[in-house]
């Protein structure tokens, strides 16, 4: 098959500066008058792995309260704030006990250290008898990444459901408070968000009643026995009266007024975060059968237990996400505190959020906290700072197309923002420094493999395996291995075909 330049990654928004623009020219004129392609010097750079999409500037509404909770169940071991004080966005308020954690983050360097000194074994020549043990790591890391992965989506469905069941209640839809409501009971299993519309009216023998919406039917419902409404899993039983002075009801699916919503919500954003962290660190222990592919495998699995152990730590704080005033605060050292159980909330200060809808395939990648950079269409020239503080746990669908809000908070304000600025977003999902790269124009596949090209004195061209990393916005490719710095690779793609 012929060569192909490889394409590592896909972003929903292409950028291609100019100044890129003018060095690929100049490589086009060196390779037509030089008659080879250019070579490109392997260096250690910092890099970020990021997400483009864009969005519009919104007004965070005055008054507004956003409660706070530990993802974790813990003791408490600080609190830094208390009811009425002002806070600034990124603020630790309170945070748990993690002496545990420090020891585990040493006990992973040194398990990294392993992993280091295993891979330097592998170039020195390992035995065949060291390759069959990392062999057999490979094979138990695969087992343990579809278990993972089968586990933790079970997780993500059961909180989903959870969620959705908030405790049901039928409303008025008149918004009349002068009612007594039907009860309703069961568990809704249709798996979708929306409302189910009931009209209700006095037929003989009961109330009888129809349903649009998320289900379409019909019923006849009594004070004695629960009647079903339709398939979705709910029961109604309406009281024993045959004066109905509300006929039009609305089901709320899920119920964002239930005691137990919040919760549920919580519950469910923390599933999915910790699905995505426990496949990302479960697929990073698979590699290759080659022996030098499983050493690198090693080291990212090692490097992966450091960055779970940090994310756990971070875990264990409550942070405060916009700067505001502390509305309630219930947390107090030497307090057990449960897992998602709401102790803090924050009264926003006003100012602005950035909104943006992303799709079911990019949404994985996103985590609250990421740093984001900004640019805004009224000021082309200025970059502006912030971070995610907001994902939707549940979709929006626009004519059939499915996204996910998130909400950005700015680091600092500025009064020349204004609502309905149109916004062009970076967010950082994963950060790398001094490592080794190369622009993704210089990286070729083949059936065989991920190659680069380099060419010796007398002029002849080999080509060298690679394995790869992370991808920036700007082309370049982390290389885990295959390369060192400071050496000549060729600019295969101004190469002749």
């Amino acid at each position: 098959m012929k060569n192909k330049i490889i394409k590592i990654l896909e972003k929903p928004k292409i950028i291609i500066p100019i100044t890129f623009t003018i060095s690929l020219l100049i490589g086009v004129l060196v390779f037509m008058f030089a008659g080879r392609a250019p070579e490109i010097t392997v260096d250690y750079k910092n890099t970020d792995n990021s997400f483009l999409s864009n969005g519009s500037l919104q007004n965070f509404k005055d008054g507004e309260d956003i409660s706070l909770a530990f993802p974790k169940s813990g003791r408490i071991s600080n609190v830094f704030v208390k009811s009425g004080d002002s806070v600034k966005k990124g603020q630790i308020l309170a945070e748990l006990a993690s002496i545990d954690a420090k020891g585990a983050v040493s006990q992973a360097s040194g398990a990294l250290d392993i992993a280091k000194a295993n891979y330097e074994k592998i170039l020195n020549g390992a035995t065949g008898a060291d390759i069959d043990v990392l062999k057999a790591a490979v094979s138990k890391a695969q087992n343990n990444l579809d278990k993972t992965t089968s586990t933790q989506e079970t997780l993500v469905k059961n909180a989903y459901f959870n969620l959705l069941n908030s405790t049901p209640e039928a409303t008025p839809k008149n918004g009349t408070s002068d009612y007594v409501a039907p009860i309703i009971s069961g568990n809704y299993n249709l798996g979708k968000e929306g409302t189910i519309n009931l009209t209700s009216y006095y037929s003989q023998g009961g109330t009888a009643f129809t349903t649009t919406g998320l289900v379409d039917g019909s019923g006849t419902g009594n004070a004695i026995i629960s009647q079903p409404i339709g398939n979705s899993g709910l029961y109604i039983k309406f009281p024993s009266t045959t004066n109905i002075n509300v006929n039009d009801w609305i089901i709320e699916i899920p119920n964002k007024k239930a005691s137990n919503y919040l919760t549920n919500l919580n519950a469910y954003q923390l599933a999915l975060e910790t699905r995505n962290k426990a496949i990302y660190d479960a697929e990073a222990s698979v590699g290759d059968t080659g022996s030098s592919s499983i050493a690198d495998a090693q080291i990212i699995q090692a490097q992966s237990s450091i960055d779970s152990i940090s994310a756990r730590i971070s875990n264990s704080k409550i942070v405060a996400p916009i700067s505001g005033v502390v509305t309630q605060f219930d947390a107090k050292v030497g307090q057990l505190a449960s897992q998602n159980t709401s102790l803090i909330s924050i009264m926003s200060s006003g100012g602005y959020e950035v909104d943006s809808g992303v799709s079911e395939t990019d949404i994985g990648k996103i985590s609250v906290g990421n740093k984001v950079s900004m640019t805004l269409d009224a000021f082309p020239n200025e970059t502006f700072i912030g971070s995610v503080f907001y994902i939707a746990p549940a979709e929006t669908n626009t004519a059939g197309v499915i996204s996910y809000q998130v909400k950005i908070s700015f680091d600092k304000m500025d009064s020349r923002l204004k609502s309905g600025l149109t916004a062009n977003i970076n967010i950082q999902t994963k950060h790398k420094d001094n490592i080794l790269i190369l622009p993704q124009y210089a990286i070729l596949q083949n059936d065989i493999g991920t190659f680069i090209e380099t060419v010796d004195e007398k002029g002849k061209i080999t080509q060298s395996p690679i394995q790869l990393g992370i991808t920036d916005q700007k082309g370049n490719v982390e290389i885990i291995s295959g390369v060192t710095q400071g050496e000549q690779v060729l600019n295969i793609g101004l190469k002749k075909n």
